[in-house]
């Protein structure tokens, strides 16, 4: 797949994270996912998809703690 027809499917990806919140978790995998395919091409990943995955990661580590009594 080229680089531009990837940076779609990732555009097309944080769309539908954007959408379907309740889906976050299996839409962030596939995010992943492309974003390593990107890399096992050699190609660059860009910074805000990096930014992007990260803060994804911090909401998950967020949400482990929701709810936990206190």
């Amino acid at each position: 797949m080229a680089f531009e027809d990837m940076k779609a499917a990732i555009s097309a990806l944080l769309d539908e994270i954007a959408k379907r919140p309740e889906d976050r978790h299996v839409l962030q995998e596939q995010l992943r996912e492309k974003i390593s395919e990107l890399e096992s091409m050699g190609l660059p990943v860009p910074e805000d998809y990096r930014r992007f995955e990260a803060q994804l990661e911090d909401e998950d580590a967020d949400d482990l703690f929701d709810n936990m009594p206190v």
